[in-house]
């Protein structure tokens, strides 16, 4: 499932440029940076990897995060996650 927001909609605790990454890195950039945040606290991926789109939604439901929001825009991805747990 793709979630789709605006710019405006979402505010994050804490970005991660992932850019020129390819799977699976970001998945696993975005697993080592929720460690070190909070409950609740908002993480915003930036990344250029197609793949992402679907994998990191996909991540997000099997390890219990929420997926905020994909906003596409022409250079990057920015993908929204909360950490839940």
């Amino acid at each position: 499932m793709r979630t789709m927001a605006s710019d405006t909609d979402i505010e994050a605790d804490v970005t991660l440029d992932a850019t020129g990454l390819m799977c699976p890195l970001p998945a696993v950039k975005t697993a080592l940076a929720l460690e070190k945040m909070d409950l609740q606290e908002v993480l915003e991926v930036i990344t250029t990897d197609e793949i992402s789109l679907t994998d990191l939604p996909r991540w997000c439901e099997e390890t219990g995060q929420q997926l905020v929001g994909i906003v596409e825009k022409p250079t990057a991805a920015h993908i929204y996650v909360r950490k839940l747990q």
